[in-house]
């Protein structure tokens, strides 16, 4: 069944649409948890994404 939601009160058009961004949502979180790899800290992720900004910056600046 294929319910249509109020757009104020859901971001999705129909039950259907939400169903699949609830299965696309978990497997992406389960692909994460199952990732061997190390976690990077929020602090470190975002100096790295602030680094990588004024990098840009200063190109666009003096390019």
């Amino acid at each position: 069944m294929n319910t249509t939601f109020d757009p104020l009160i859901s971001e999705f058009d129909s039950s259907d649409d939400a169903e699949k961004y609830d299965l696309w949502f978990r497997a992406k979180v389960r692909k994460s948890l199952a990732d061997p790899r190390p976690s990077i800290p929020h602090d470190e992720a975002m100096a790295r994404i602030r680094a990588e900004l004024k990098k840009r910056i200063a190109e666009r600046a003096n390019g």
